[in-house]
């Protein structure tokens, strides 16, 4: 078993590494609109209570998932800003062009920010595959997490339209499993 410190300063390191891959993976065009935040310690517990504090609005699965952060050393949270096009005019989004996309406005919706242009979502998957399998490499213990993402953007840690949370912890068995 891990020294206390020593499995903490273990698991903030993979957070790190985590972004680093999710930086550096391939973007759409090579534009980067992918937001990348490691919290840790006090914005790590502010997240874990607001999503147990969301369940009153929401779902009890908010208060499973915060309980689960709790036991958590880190989170890194991967965004996508997704206003930004490529100017494929593709239609993937539901418009026509990439111009009507921008020009339809920006929505807020109950946790995130749209329309998006597909590509900039693509990319925020692959950024987040990238950290998550670099994270089964070096034996940290992860999950993706949607509500993890809409209360750091509530709380303003995340600024991008589209946020997903990555908690990790060294553990023996894998907390965020088998809840």
């Amino acid at each position: 078993m891990l020294d206390e410190s020593l499995r903490k300063e273990v698991a903030e390191l993979s957070a790190k590494l985590m972004a680093l891959t999710a930086q550096t993976a391939p973007k759409s065009k090579g534009e980067d609109d992918v937001e990348i935040v490691v919290v840790t310690g006090e914005g790590k517990e502010r997240i874990a209570e607001k999503m147990i504090e969301m369940a009153d609005e929401r779902e009890k699965n908010f208060i499973r998932d915060g309980e689960s952060v709790k036991k958590a050393d880190a989170i890194i949270l991967i965004g996508a800003f997704g206003e930004r096009t490529l100017g494929l005019n593709c239609g993937a989004c539901g418009f026509e062009s990439c111009r009507d996309l921008r020009n339809a406005g920006r929505k807020k919706g109950r946790d995130f920010v749209g329309p998006n242009c597909a590509y900039k979502l693509i990319d925020l998957g692959i950024a987040i595959g990238s950290a998550t399998k670099l994270s089964a490499i070096i034996g940290a213990d992860t999950r993706v997490m949607y509500r993890i993402g809409t209360a750091a953007k509530k709380l303003g840690i995340a600024k991008s339209d589209v946020v997903m949370g990555i908690p990790i912890a060294v553990t023996s068995k894998n907390p965020f499993f088998d809840r």
